[in-house]
């Protein structure tokens, strides 16, 4: 059942938004660009973020109580962090008393630079046979004064003696949310760096952040170490299945490449290991499930349940990956087996459920994620799109590095576009697959229906002499020991088809048409090199104008990077699951009548 929205106003700026019961007004703030000043990460204890209620119940909280004064309360003031909303409201938002660090990350998104790790500097006073409180309420007292509450787990309790002492009491005490990291020696507030990781299945990606600035140190990728496994999250699942064995050589494979992107992300931007305090990770489920070294079974069968979905937040040493070993590993939550932290971290980025515009977003891969949605309403979908777009069963396939055309342009004559550069083409990648189709579409060379023409059909057209037959079966030569085949053409239809039939049923969902859609966004690596206009012919996306069709990049990364420089936007990813409606495909009656429908390859005037 779908909760009513509950509407918000914020005074004197007049910024209304909906949000689901029980958000916070500190929340529902973030949720439309409004910054509520806090330095505590949303936990009660600064006391900054108070807002004065006009409208609207609020009860009083033990956290309210400890930082307002009697009066304020009486007043209608409350801490916006702890102040949740279960009726309409209107409040009064008190003037900055700073202005906010930002940066632009996402898709031209401004982020407030507040991590969830923060560095205190503080000077204790030293034990006296007057003052024999323990090591840890002095700590705890010194850092309640600077609106910051601690604990500290034994590991943390077992440095404290030596840490404090060794430094003459004079400490930086580093916060991870309220867990105790590190005291180090001195002021260390300069040096403050976490990591954001996309984890994909066939790419790993790392960035190494520096928490203060906002700014990325180095920038690190590799192919994923469990490839021999598998190309795809099903193959990795079946070789898990063997047993614990089997399990922990796909947990050690993975480690392997993250920590040695990690190495190298150290070594070039001069950064120790021990001034990295936070990873934020993200990923489908079934990488984070491998990633943890959980069994990953149950997500490849009905009815499809992840052994976790909500977020995790884990000791570094524990997962075992190489940063500050007290740090921590964050990871995003998941929405359903196949709808996972790298989407939530794709919506964080391009913003698609706090705006007013209705957007499709899709990640177009093996597995292709469609999620569809405003600030209003957001719907998401996972479509088994096979692994055509990766280049994979085609015959003249391949991923995309050097050597694979990536575009292609047909005229009297055939024009390509190849992977770096000034080298011999040997293949062709998905961008490629999907260009070449779309030409010849366009060129005359291939009918609606998907059937290449003959030789003899078209016997003028200055690209016949192109058209061939390889083994049997028809094909179109792009160049010599690089063709396309008629069962290639028959891969991309079911491939496109499968996610044009999830955007198709969002859209039925949604209960809304192509006029209505705003913009069409494309993500993930393939999202980035596909030609929008030829995503258009072939009817992968839905037809509107071009210049709507954007492709939005690593969205993934870019929302792990959000993730780890704001806890604000941290926690509008933890509440995301809570707005998107999943909707399962393999449950639905009009699944098979929708993708017979979009098989075929548009009209071109209906596209034009």
């Amino acid at each position: 059942m779908i909760q009513k929205k509950l509407e918000v106003t914020y005074q004197p700026f007049n910024k209304s938004t909906r949000v689901p019961p029980g958000t916070t007004l500190f929340s529902a703030a973030h949720w439309i660009g409004l910054p509520i000043d806090s330095t505590c990460g949303g936990r009660g204890t600064c006391g900054k973020c108070k807002v004065q209620l006009v409208d609207g119940g609020g009860e009083i909280t033990t956290a309210d109580r400890k930082q307002l004064r009697a009066g304020e309360l009486e007043s209608g003031w409350r801490l916006s962090c702890q102040a949740k909303v279960y009726q309409d409201m209107t409040v009064n938002v008190p003037e900055l008393l700073r202005v906010p660090k930002a940066a632009t990350m996402g898709v031209n998104r401004l982020v407030l630079l507040d991590p969830n790790v923060r560095k205190v500097y503080l000077e204790l006073t030293e034990p006296t046979l007057e003052d024999q409180r323990s090591d840890v309420e002095r700590l705890q007292d010194a850092l309640t004064a600077e609106g910051f509450d601690m604990k500290a787990d034994l590991a943390a309790l077992r440095t404290l003696p030596g840490a404090l002492r060794d430094a003459e009491f004079r400490v930086t005490a580093v916060l991870g949310g309220d867990q105790l990291i590190a005291l180090e020696a001195g002021d260390t507030r300069d040096q403050s760096y976490g990591v954001a990781f996309d984890l994909g299945t066939t790419t790993v990606v790392g960035t190494l952040m520096n928490l203060r600035t906002g700014m990325a140190e180095a920038v690190g990728s590799t192919l994923n170490g469990q490839a021999p496994f598998g190309a795809d999250v099903i193959s990795r699942i079946s070789h898990g299945m063997q047993g614990e064995e089997a399990r922990t050589e796909l947990r050690e494979a993975v480690l392997n490449t993250i920590n040695g992107i990690l190495a190298d992300l150290y070594e070039r931007a001069g950064v120790d290991r021990d001034r990295v305090y936070e990873m934020v990770i993200v990923g489908n489920a079934t990488m984070l499930h491998l990633l943890l070294g959980i069994d990953a079974t149950p997500i490849s069968m009905m009815p499809f349940a992840p052994t976790f979905r909500e977020p995790l937040y884990l000791r570094a040493r524990e997962v075992g990956l190489e940063i500050h070993p007290a740090g921590f590993v964050q990871t995003l939550p998941i929405i359903g087996a196949y709808v996972g932290a790298d989407i939530v971290a794709g919506v964080i980025a391009t913003g698609l459920a706090r705006e007013e515009k209705i957007r499709v977003f899709v990640d177009v891969g093996t597995n292709g994620e469609i999620v569809l949605g405003s600030t209003k309403r957001v719907l998401c979908t996972a479509a088994p799109a096979g692994p055509a777009f990766e280049g994979s069963q085609i015959k003249c396939g391949m991923r995309a590095t050097d050597g694979a055309i990536e575009g292609v342009t047909l005229t009297d004559r055939v024009e390509l576009q190849v992977i770096g550069g000034d080298v011999p083409p040997r293949g062709l990648c998905g961008s490629g697959l999907v260009d070449v189709v779309a030409q010849l579409l366009v060129a005359g060379l291939l009918d609606a229906s998907g059937k290449l023409k003959s030789r003899e059909e078209v016997p003028e057209h200055p690209l016949s002499d192109r058209l061939t037959s390889v083994e049997g079966v028809r094909a179109f030569l792009l160049t010599e020991n690089v063709y396309l085949s008629q069962r290639d053409v028959r891969e991309l239809q079911f491939a496109k088809g499968s996610i044009a039939t999830g955007i198709k049923v969002l859209m039925d969902v949604m209960g809304i048409s192509t006029a209505d859609v705003d913009e069409v966004l494309l993500g993930g690596s393939f999202g980035s090199y596909l030609n929008p206009e030829s995503a258009k012919i072939i009817g992968l996306v839905p037809a509107v104008d071009v210049d709507r069709i954007l492709s939005v990049g690593n969205t993934a990364g870019e929302g792990a990077k959000m993730a780890l420089l704001s806890f604000r936007e941290r926690q509008v990813a933890f509440e995301l699951p809570e707005k998107i409606e999943y909707v399962e495909l393999s449950g639905r009656s009009d699944f098979n009548d929708s993708f017979v429908s979009v098989l075929r390859f548009p009209d071109l005037e209906a596209v034009a």
